[in-house]
């Protein structure tokens, strides 16, 4: 095995995923018997981005270091994200076409015009699908994916910066972090006490969460990527002091900005800690495929009726079953000849 398949990362980016999912076949469905469930979903999926985020940020960040060139590292990132992420944006605007009609043809280029290049808050609908629904949006869950794509093209800067602080290179992620954590929180109130617009302050809560509000997360990725070898050594110690800055950060929100440091090192104990590495990629590395499918299925579902007349169990069951296929489809016949002989993705499935 790769130094890069010693571990349980995919294990853990399916962990993730699988959380955003849950999460949203509650809220997407309203099944939730009070707010404290759904909010405690929410709570779990929020957990999950971030998550990802930090894993992104110490594997994007490794496989920038690994890179011949920026050109290398470009291809390896637009291989990994785009092919299946253009499938999972065209299927539902064909399926659009097929029940509106050629009539909606501008609308379904207006959707594909700003979800092809991941500015999907400007088009999320497409005609003739999910009306009335208690979401409309096609698929909520890709707003992160362009948060990752701004990470992707800022890291190269942030690596040079890194480059040229040397020995202090660590000042450059503590900096990225403390900025992060200061749009993230204090930028609604800042625009609130300089009388901002209505509109500007309505939007603030959402460009809160955009890049640099998700920095902290990355930079904690990164600096993971950094004690890589360390943190195989030392799990115990990341996982205690992970788990006590986490716990801290849940006490009051002023505390709140610890968490990127306590996420980061519960992800490194759950990543390296000693025992089996449970292969989540033996068959197939179906986690960004389950993040991507799952939203759009479960719409679909609840459009066609099935959680109303097959009944909410019967629901979930055929909703599983279609992420998890379709999931596997993109794979295999998607996501796998895509990517280049060498990836680490590839590598997983064939040490499984």
């Amino acid at each position: 095995m790769s130094a890069l398949t010693t571990n349980r990362f995919d294990l853990l980016r399916l962990v993730f995923a699988a959380g955003v999912t849950v999460f949203h076949a509650v809220a997407l469905t309203a099944i939730a018997p009070d707010a404290l469930l759904e909010t405690s979903l929410g709570a779990l999926a929020e957990f999950s981005i971030q998550g990802f985020f930090i894993v992104s940020g110490a594997l994007v960040f490794g496989s920038l270091m690994r890179s011949d060139s920026l050109g290398d590292y470009a291809e390896k990132r637009v291989r990994r994200l785009y092919p299946a992420y253009a499938v999972i944006i065209l299927v539902p605007a064909l399926v659009s076409l097929i029940v509106a009609g050629p009539g909606a043809a501008s609308g379904i280029l207006r959707y594909l015009g700003a979800n092809l290049v991941f500015l999907n808050f400007l088009a999320p609908d497409l005609p003739g699908l999910f009306d009335g629904q208690r979401f409309e949006a096609v698929n909520g869950a890709l707003w992160t994916l362009k948060v990752e794509v701004m990470f992707y093209l800022a890291l190269p800067f942030i690596a040079w910066l890194m480059r040229r602080a040397g020995k202090v290179q660590w000042v450059v992620l503590v900096c990225l972090y403390v900025a992060g954590e200061a749009w993230r929180f204090l930028l609604e109130p800042t625009l609130a006490a300089a009388d901002a617009s209505p509109t500007l302050l309505a939007l603030a809560p959402e460009l809160a969460r955009q890049l640099p509000g998700q920095m902290a997360f990355f930079a904690s990725g990164m600096g993971l990527w950094l004690v890589w070898e360390q943190a195989k050594q030392k799990t115990g110690s990341l996982g205690l002091m992970g788990l006590a800055l986490f716990g801290v950060s849940t006490l009051h929100p002023v505390l709140e900005p610890l968490r990127p440091a306590g996420l980061a090192g519960l992800i490194a104990w759950a990543a390296f800690a000693p025992g089996p590495l449970l292969n989540a990629a033996r068959y197939g590395d179906i986690s960004y495929g389950l993040y991507i499918t799952h939203f759009p299925i479960l719409q679909g579902l609840i459009m066609a009726g099935v959680f109303a007349t097959a009944g909410l169990s019967a629901g979930f069951a055929i909703a599983a079953l279609l992420t998890l296929a379709s999931s596997f489809l993109l794979w295999w016949f998607v996501e796998k000849p895509a990517l280049r002989r060498d990836s680490h993705y590839r590598q997983a499935a064939k040490d499984g």
